[in-house]
């Protein structure tokens, strides 16, 4: 085992190596796999726990129980990658690495052996680092700590390797510097005396401009995060992708939808269904109480609830998410007022994604506005050209009693 230091580098004894970079704190670690260029060729090349996987490499959590790492498989790195750059910034927002020494160990990831630590010197306020990087040399792969620190956090990083990113850093992406000292204040400028009032009269003044418009306000809930920090509340319009460790969740789950009685005490019959769509949004069938099994048992409906009473999921319904048939790639899941009383009648509904084995829940969506409607379209899945599945949450109304008329506009929401 080597310990490094800063700019020093080590051979790779392994053509598999894990980097893994270890902290008092929780750490979010990130890699990138860099061209000739010094850049990413697109913004599949950035690695991190919401598109854990790249070419040849890997994210990897560890769950806050054991620290996250970058896996490399050299051998399967393409020809015209350079190095992979890992990266670590704190999980909590704001906070810097003053007062905590992240350290980057460097294994063979097929049988754990240590190859090489670093640990960076000197770390203040520093928001994300380049812990180290991994490189060809001479057809050879070399370790190389790196330590630099910078003070825009993981965003910052990002952007000086050429990835886009949702957000505008605060400022350039750039090593820490000493800033400049502020410039004093221009001196003031004295106001030229007013001219003699004329005594020919005068045009009106012209309309003041029109001040312009406010921007837009930005959507609620944008954004996309997956399961590997455990629960997830989403708000409207928020997207979550099914994958947790890494690995996209195949398993069977279970939508729970519930509600509770029109106000008043009047009972409700909410019919809770999924609709199943073709990748050109094509309807291929529905599940609701009057067909509570299709897609040869790739999905099940619990029955019809007919009042809202009792606690828990008033329906629910179970995906078998690895049993899906390959032209299946949406699905849409609706409540329906059969008794024909409007949404703004109904009280607390909300929809649940549970792991249908353990019971745990994954997902909720809690319908925090209403509209009198006799439909809603509370989420949707999707599924990715990797294979995994994103759920997305909606709260869109329609007038509609049933599922049958929920099709279109199910559709027109993938």
């Amino acid at each position: 085992m080597t310990a490094m230091t800063p700019g020093s580098n080590v051979p790779l004894s392994a053509a598999r190596v894990a980097v893994e970079v270890s902290a008092p704190v929780r750490l979010d670690v990130s890699g990138l796999l860099i061209a000739a260029s010094g850049k990413v060729r697109s913004d599949d090349d950035f690695v991190f726990y919401n598109q854990p996987s790249g070419p040849g490499v890997t994210h990897r959590s560890g769950g806050g129980a054991s620290p996250d790492a970058i896996t490399v498989d050299t051998a399967a790195v393409p020809a015209d990658i350079e190095k992979i750059v890992v990266t670590a910034s704190p999980d909590a927002a704001g906070a810097t690495f003053a007062g905590t020494e992240p350290t980057a160990t460097v294994r063979d990831a097929d049988t754990g052996a240590v190859i090489a630590t670093f640990t960076p010197p000197q770390l203040s306020t520093e928001t994300a680092l380049v812990v180290v990087e991994i490189y060809r040399r001479a057809g050879a792969w070399k370790a190389r700590a790196v330590g630099q620190g910078y003070a825009n956090g993981l965003a910052g990083i990002a952007t000086d390797f050429g990835v886009s990113v949702d957000e505008e850093p605060a400022a350039a992406a750039a090593p820490q510097a000493p800033q400049a000292p502020p410039q004093a204040p221009p001196a003031p400028v004295m106001a030229p005396p007013p001219p003699a009032p004329s005594m020919a009269p005068q045009p009106p003044a012209p309309p003041a401009p029109a001040a312009p418009p406010a921007p837009p306000a930005a959507p609620p809930g944008s954004g996309k995060i997956n399961l590997d920090k455990g629960r997830v509340s989403l708000q409207k319009n928020q997207t979550v992708s099914l994958v947790k460790g890494g690995k996209p969740l195949l398993a069977s789950v279970r939508m729970g939808l519930g509600w509770e009685p029109a106000y008043r005490g009047k009972d409700i019959d909410l019919d809770a269904s999924v609709i199943a769509y073709g990748p050109q949004r094509n309807h291929i069938e529905s599940c609701y109480f009057g067909r509570l099994t299709i897609l040869g048992g790739a999905i099940q409906h619990s029955g019809d609830n007919l009042t809202g009473e009792g606690a828990g999921d008033d329906e629910a319904i179970t995906v078998h998410l690895g049993g899906l048939p390959p032209e299946v790639t949406g699905l849409v899941f609706t409540v329906n007022s059969f008794s024909g009383q409007k949404f703004n009648q109904v009280a607390k509904a909300y929809c649940r994604l549970m792991d249908a084995t353990t019971g745990e829940e994954l997902v909720r969506f809690d319908l925090t506005g209403a509209e009198p409607r006799t439909g809603v379209m509370m989420a949707k899945f999707i599924r990715q050209f990797s294979g995994e599945w994103e759920m997305t949450a909606l709260g869109e109304f329609v007038d509609s009693r049933t599922v049958k008329g929920m099709v279109k506009p199910g559709a027109k929401a993938l």
